[in-house]
C-alpha cells in the first residue's frame, strides 16, 4: 500500500484511534482502580479507628491507656506504614509502629463525632500518609472525656497497587489493540470492496470484456457507478459521431480521387506521361491517407465479442500479397498452427497484416516467413523478411506517421502507422527488430 493509498490512510487513522482510545482507557481504568483502592483503604482505616477507640480505658491512676490493641499486626512493627495516635487533654498515645515520631495533624480539630480525611506529606519514614481523624466523646465510665483519634497508612501502597494493576493490564490492552486493529482492517477491506469491484469492472471494460459497470453497488457508491456509466455512454456517442464525420470526409474524398485517376489516364493518352506520373504519385499518397482514415473509422475497438482465427486470416492475406508483383517473386513460408484465436476484429487484423506483408514484400530479397505462437496469454505473430533490414538507430523513426526510410517507392509512409493505430485500439504491440533470421515485425495480440 502506497503513501497515497486510501486503505492505508483509513488503517492508520483506525490504528491511531484505537491506540488513543486504549491509552485513555488505561488512564481511566487506573484512576478508577486507584480510587477503588483508596476507598477500600479508607474503609479499613475506619475499622482500625473503631478498634482503637474500643481498646481505650483508664488505668488506676485515671489516665487514658490502650488496653486492647488493634488487630492488625503492623501497628506493632516500627515504621510499618500503618499508625494510630490518640490525643486526650493530658495524654498522647501512639502505636508502636510510630516509634518515636508523631502524626502531625492539622490544627483544625473536627467537631465531635465528625471525621476528617487528611494527606500528610512526611510520615515517620518520610512517606506520604493518608489520615482518618475523628474527635469522639468517651462513654461515662471513662468520664465523658473528649479525645482525638487518628489512624494513618502509607499512601505509597495505593501507588504500588496502581503500578501492579497497570503492569497486569498492559498485556491485555496489547492483545485488545491487535484485535481492534485487525477488526479495523477487516472493516476497511469490507468498506472498500465496492471500490475494488469498480476497479475490476473498469479493467474489464478497458480489456473489452465488458461495456458498462452495469451492476448494483452500495447506496454510497451507486451514484459514482451511475456517473461512470453515463460518462462511458457520452464517450461512445462522441466516438460514433467522430467516426461518422471521418467516414463522411473520407468518402467525400473518394469521388474527387476517382476523377483524378481518370484524368491521369487521359493525360497518358495525350502522351503527357511525366505529368501523369507525378499526379499518380500524389494520388496514391492521398488514397493511402483516405484508406487509413477509413480503417480507423471501421475499427471496432472495445467490442467484447471480437475474435479472429489468426491462421485463417493470415493465410487469406498472404494469398493476396503473394499475387502482387512484388510478392509474386518471393517464396512465402507460413508456419501458422491452428487454434490460435486473438481478441481483434478480423477486418482490422487483415488490415494490419496486409500492411506488414506489403512492407516485407517491398524489401525482401527472396523469402518471407510468417510464424505465430501463444505465450503468457498473448499471441506473438512474426513476419520475417530476408531484406537488408533497418539501421538500429532508425527503427523508432520507422513507426512514426508519415516517415519513410525508403524514398524509392510511391508509398506515403503510413503502412506501419496504420498498424500502430490498429494495435493501440486492440491492446496489441508492434515491435521491429533486426534478427539473425532477418528483419522481423512482431505483432503481440491479446489471446481470445
Amino acid at each position: 500500500m502506497s503513501g497515497g493509498s486510501l486503505r492505508l490512510r483509513l488503517l492508520l487513522a483506525g490504528a491511531v484511534s484505537v491506540l488513543a482510545a486504549l491509552a485513555l482507557s488505561a488512564l481511566g481504568l487506573t484512576l478508577l482502580f486507584e480510587r477503588h483502592v483508596e476507598r477500600r483503604i479508607e474503609a479499613e482505616l475506619r475499622t482500625d479507628l473503631t478498634q482503637v477507640v474500643a481498646g481505650l480505658d483508664r488505668n488506676t491512676d485515671g489516665k487514658i491507656v490502650m488496653t486492647k490493641p488493634a488487630a492488625d499486626p503492623r501497628f506493632e512493627q516500627p515504621l510499618s506504614g500503618l499508625y494510630w495516635q490518640v490525643e486526650a487533654e493530658d495524654t498522647r498515645l501512639r502505636s508502636r509502629s510510630l516509634w518515636d515520631a508523631e502524626l502531625s495533624l492539622p490544627q483544625d480539630a473536627p467537631p465531635d463525632g465528625a471525621e476528617h480525611r487528611h494527606r500528610i506529606a512526611d510520615g515517620p519514614a518520610g512517606e506520604p500518609l493518608i489520615v482518618i481523624e475523628r474527635r469522639i466523646t468517651l462513654p461515662q465510665r471513662l468520664r465523658n472525656e473528649a479525645v482525638t483519634v487518628a489512624v494513618a497508612i502509607d499512601a505509597g501502597e495505593i501507588d504500588q497497587a496502581a503500578r501492579a494493576f497497570r503492569t497486569d493490564l498492559l498485556p491485555y490492552l496489547g492483545l485488545l489493540a491487535l484485535f481492534l486493529i485487525g477488526a479495523a482492517y477487516a472493516q476497511v477491506a469490507v468498506g472498500l470492496s465496492p471500490l475494488t469491484a469498480i476497479r475490476d469492472r473498469l479493467s474489464a471494460i478497458r480489456a473489452g470484456k465488458a461495456t458498462r459497470l452495469d451492476r448494483s453497488f452500495p447506496r454510497e457508491i451507486q451514484p459514482l457507478a451511475t456517473e461512470i456509466d453515463a460518462l462511458l455512454d457520452a464517450r461512445d456517442l462522441q466516438i460514433r459521431q467522430a467516426r461518422a464525420r471521418a467516414a463522411d470526409l473520407a468518402h467525400g474524398l473518394k469521388t474527387p480521387l476517382q476523377v483524378l485517376a481518370g484524368d491521369v489516364e487521359r493525360l497518358r493518352a495525350r502522351d503527357e506521361t511525366p505529368l501523369a506520373d507525378e499526379i499518380e504519385t500524389l494520388l496514391e499518397s492521398m488514397r493511402r491517407h483516405v484508406d487509413r482514415e477509413l480503417t480507423r473509422t471501421r475499427m471496432a475497438a472495445g467490442n467484447p465479442d471480437a475474435r479472429s482465427d489468426l491462421a485463417r486470416t493470415a493465410m487469406q492475406v498472404m494469398k493476396v500479397a503473394s499475387r502482387t508483383p512484388e510478392g509474386g517473386r518471393l517464396a512465402w513460408k507460413p508456419a501458422l498452427p491452428e487454434g490460435l484465436f486473438a481478441r481483434i476484429d478480423p477486418d482490422d487484423l487483415a488490415e494490419a497484416l496486409g500492411n506488414l506483408m506489403e512492407n516485407a514484400a517491398r524489401h525482401a530479397r527472396t523469402a518471407i516467413a510468417i510464424t505465430a505462437r501463444r505465450e503468457d496469454g498473448r499471441i506473438l505473430l512474426r513476419i520475417i523478411d530476408d531484406g537488408p533490414g533497418i539501421p538500429e538507430a532508425k527503427i523508432d523513426d520507422a513507426l512514426k506517421r508519415g516517415v519513410r526510410l525508403d524514398r524509392a517507392g510511391g508509398a506515403a509512409g503510413l503502412g506501419l502507422a496504420i498498424v500502430q493505430d490498429i494495435a493501440e485500439a486492440w491492446d496489441a504491440r508492434l515491435t521491429l527488430e533486426n534478427t539473425e533470421a532477418g528483419f522481423t515485425a512482431c505483432l503481440s495480440l491479446p489471446a481470445a
